[in-house]
């Protein structure tokens, strides 16, 4: 089959075509402005006058038979748009503006336009009569406008125009979606978009943010408060209200860690007032990584975040300026790691990779919980090594040789030492290995991560030497 890369070019232009075409349209649609009315009324066109009122008739919610010289498309060409309302003293409301065209017949009296809202299934209707000028007795086509339907930002309404009196199959109905707070147009203009802009201070000494809101109006208090962010934001207690009169439109909220989930949000004071959230410390992770607990009864490790991060845990043992991985403690799981059974060695570390870096923890390195001593007593017949620990602790010994790459290769010789309540154990090993490349390599087995202690360059008769390594005690 011969692969035509003509058509798949045109295949691939024409899907992004569309895409561009879909940003554009939406572009327009939040960049429209919204036609404004002084008043909200009723129009009717070609010579025939228009009377209207609200009703809730009962009578017209059920159809009667059209008679035979009544078409079908009696009603046609609905339209509906959004329109605004704006009063020099007040606020501006939304309003739709309903247009259609109804072909005038004896048998018709007028039109009536009903509203209701999808989410509270509330009916806004309007009846409106005709009366026909001398000049114009016969039959001819009508252009409706009505425009007095309030509805809210980003309202679905379902829309209706029926005659009246209302004849069955000549009703028609449309869907109509209001523009939300996105329409640049109703954010500027509309109370439930305005939110006021956010401007703020990080005080750190205080461990306090001072809050600045503007462009709210004059007469409204508003609402400022501190929250940790997850799918929603989660109030931290610091909470505040700026009065209308207070003329620095300002605020001051205690904190107690920067964390990237910490979030500024306002809103102003009036029911489903909507709310603007300000994110400032995104790119602060340091303290993400703090919340490691020990538990020194199930020698449990764990960390928990308190935002929502991507990051791979590992173990790790610090070398010199480096951590390496200790193999098999790689934990992906999200916002937390657990480690069961961890030795308490200092060097033993917590390393936190994500997209944007890698940090290190070290937990143990404060001495806060103990660690186990291990102390080399060289004699002219035996090398004794003595473990010190304050809880029960079970150590494997190797001799290995130490190779070209740091590393050690086992020699087959090894021993168990089981320390009990004493918290204390030692070990007697033969003269006999020494040598520089020679080793004795120590791993505590009680636990599940713990990492090796090499004891190498082990001297053999020499005096100097011998002196020099008598008494070393290695903490771990």
């Amino acid at each position: 089959m011969m692969f035509d890369s003509t058509r798949f070019s045109f295949l691939c232009w024409k899907s992004s075509e569309s895409n561009f075409l879909l940003l554009f349209f939406f572009g327009i649609a939040n960049s429209h402005s919204i036609e404004r009315i002084k008043d909200c009324g009723i129009t009717c066109s070609q010579g025939v006058h228009c009377k209207y009122k609200p009703t809730h008739d009962m009578l017209n919610l059920f159809c009667r038979t059209a008679p035979q010289s009544l078409t079908p498309n009696i009603l046609e060409h609905m339209r509906i748009s959004t329109v605004m309302k704006c009063p020099p003293a007040a606020r501006c409301s939304l309003h739709l503006n309903i247009t259609g065209t109804v072909n005038l017949d004896v048998h018709i009296r007028g039109v009536e336009i009903c509203t209701m809202s999808m989410s509270t299934q509330q009916n806004q209707c309007m009846h409106i009569r005709f009366t026909k000028s001398k000049a114009k007795k016969h039959e001819h086509k009508v252009h409706v406008e009505a425009n007095c339907f309030e509805v809210g930002v980003s309202e679905h309404v379902f829309v209706t125009m029926k005659t009246v009196p209302d004849y069955c199959g000549t009703e028609i109905s449309k869907d109509y979606h209001v523009q939300d707070c996105h329409n640049k147009d109703l954010g500027k203009n509309i109370l439930p978009c305005l939110t006021g802009k956010l401007d703020y201070m990080v005080n750190e000494d205080k461990k306090s943010i001072i809050v600045y809101v503007s462009n709210i109006p004059k007469d409204y208090d508003y609402n400022v408060r501190l929250c940790l962010k997850h799918i929603s934001c989660h109030d931290t207690g610091a909470h505040a209200l700026i009065k209308k009169d207070n003329t620095t439109k300002s605020v001051t909220l205690k904190y107690s860690e920067i964390v990237p989930c910490l979030c500024i949000e306002g809103w102003l004071l009036f029911p489903d007032s909507r709310r603007t959230r300000l994110c400032p410390f995104k790119n602060d992770l340091d303290n993400l990584w703090d919340r490691i607990t020990y538990n020194p009864r199930t020698r449990d490790l764990a960390w928990k975040s308190v935002c929502p991060v991507d990051a791979t845990v590992n173990l790790c043992r610090m070398k010199e300026e480096k951590c390496v991985n200790i193999p098999n403690s790689a934990n992906v799981k999200k916002d937390q790691a657990l480690y069961y059974q961890v030795d308490t060695q200092p060097k033993l570390c917590m390393k936190f990779t994500t997209e944007k870096g890698a940090w290190v923890r070290c937990p143990f390195v404060s001495g806060a919980f103990a660690a186990w001593q291990m102390k080399t007593v060289f004699t002219d017949e035996v090398i004794q090594i003595r473990f010190m620990f304050s809880a029960k602790a079970d150590f494997s010994v190797f001799i290995c040789n130490r190779t070209k790459h740091n590393s050690c290769g086992s020699i087959q010789r090894h021993a168990l030492v089981y320390m009990g309540a004493s918290g204390y154990a030692s070990l007697n090993l033969t003269r006999d290995l020494c040598g520089r490349n020679m080793c004795i390599q120590v791993l505590r087995v009680d636990v599940n991560y713990s990492f090796p202690v090499l004891i190498c360059h082990i001297p053999c008769i020499d005096f100097l030497e011998f002196v020099k390594m008598k008494n070393k005690t290695y903490i771990v």
